[in-house]
């Protein structure tokens, strides 16, 4: 199913919401150049539950990457587009 980038970023906040019910951070206006760990506060844990979250959320596999190679909600976002949008 191809989705638009805007609407990726749309799930990605409803999954995070749902990955990080604790957080402060206003989720709403997710920016692409925001930092996983630096701007959201991830710890390897809190991207643990994320991966498998996304890999559920959009039927995906990060499998020939490593989801700490991706640093940037933007480089999610692209990654996610190249694998739903194939």
């Amino acid at each position: 199913m191809a989705m638009s980038r805007n609407e990726i970023i749309q799930k990605l906040v409803e999954v995070m919401a749902m990955t990080m019910p604790d957080t402060n951070l206003d989720l709403a206006n997710l920016r692409e150049d925001m930092t996983l760990v630096g701007d959201l506060g991830l710890s390897s844990v809190g991207v643990l539950y994320n991966v498998i979250a996304i890999e559920e959320f959009f039927n995906i596999r990060f499998d020939d990457i490593g989801f700490a190679d991706l640093k940037t909600v933007g480089e999610v976002v692209d990654y996610i587009e190249k694998k739903i949008n194939v």
